[in-house]
């Protein structure tokens, strides 16, 4: 039975176990939080170490893309040089596979995503999510500046989006990390702001704890792309009109894990060392599990009649 734990500066409400079977392997997959207390993170991964066969690194990125650029969180490090001899992992080989994978099925077998009104909360985390909206055409507002530092200032332009990136985000990855991400109770918290940018938008896509922390009371009519969520996530979606939820990870037993997660899984699968995985592994991987996006209907839309003239 092979052991994945993914140990997260989220909350410890989200906590969630399961057993799969995944290409004839037992995997007992774990998550969990920490109530965003960073030493009680790294003092767990310490403890698990060389006892589990991968971590993933849940509630923080180790890094963050603009382009072919990448960026180091600083917070996030001593997290991962916790582990001696664990591989661990923070969901971004799979953002950049799995994701843009995710965005062309979706335009190829659910719904054409070209001309689609879309907020990406927040796109240097998820960058293959974004580039992948841009490459089918979207309409992105891109929500760095609004989700990460909560300054009212939409980014209509995928290369105005990558010149801000370049300059801000250096800065952003040296400030503390809760300043940029909800981690331990704030992810229980949903402040009514900046409703408008959810509005304005068809589809609402990236990190699922950036859209529940701002995330208006009406929703009806719209369309999540995201990432992890709780059977209590989609009951609160539903009731708030959301009409589909689209999920970039399978479901496993009621609940989607993050990427970090899935990625542990894949590394573990895989059994070759993380200094020596690249995409195509990643995406070999993919296809040798045939994973599909997990897509429900909350909410049925239906369209009024035109009134007769």
């Amino acid at each position: 039975m092979k052991r994945v734990v993914s140990v997260s500066l989220g909350s410890s409400k989200r906590d969630h176990s399961v057993e799969v079977e995944l290409l004839g392997e037992k995997f007992v997959i774990e998550r969990v939080g920490t109530d965003g207390d960073k030493e009680k993170a790294i003092q767990l991964i310490r403890e698990l170490d060389g006892k589990v066969d991968a971590f993933g690194m849940g509630g923080i990125d180790l890094y963050v893309y603009s382009g072919s650029k990448r960026y180091v969180i600083k917070d996030a490090v001593p997290m991962m040089e916790a582990s001696k001899r664990t591989p661990i992992v923070d969901g971004s080989g799979l953002k950049n596979t799995l994701e843009r994978r995710v965005i062309k099925y979706i335009d190829q077998n659910i719904l054409s995503l070209k001309n689609k009104n879309v907020l990406m909360v927040s796109a240097a985390d998820r960058f293959g999510m974004a580039e992948a909206l841009y490459e089918c055409g979207a309409n992105i507002t891109f929500g760095d500046i609004i989700f990460a530092l909560n300054i009212p200032i939409p980014i209509k332009s995928y290369r105005v989006f990558q010149m801000m990136a370049d300059i801000i985000l250096p800065i952003a990855c040296r400030m503390p990390f809760e300043k940029l991400y909800p981690t331990g109770k704030e992810q229980e918290i949903n402040v009514d702001k900046y409703e408008k940018y959810f509005n304005e938008a068809e589809i609402i896509a990236g990190d699922f704890l950036f859209i529940k922390k701002y995330m208006p009371s009406n929703l009806d009519e719209k369309i999540i792309i995201t990432n992890t969520v709780t059977s209590s996530d989609v009951e609160e979606l539903k009731k708030r009109g959301v009409h589909m939820l689209i999920t970039t990870t399978p479901e496993f037993k009621g609940r989607s894990f993050g990427t970090n997660v899935l990625e542990a899984v894949l590394v573990t699968l895989m059994n070759k060392s993380l200094d020596l995985i690249n995409s195509d592994d990643y995406n070999t991987m993919l296809d040798r599990l045939n994973f599909k996006p997990r897509v429900e209907i909350l909410n049925e839309v239906y369209l009024k009649a035109e009134s007769a003239e």
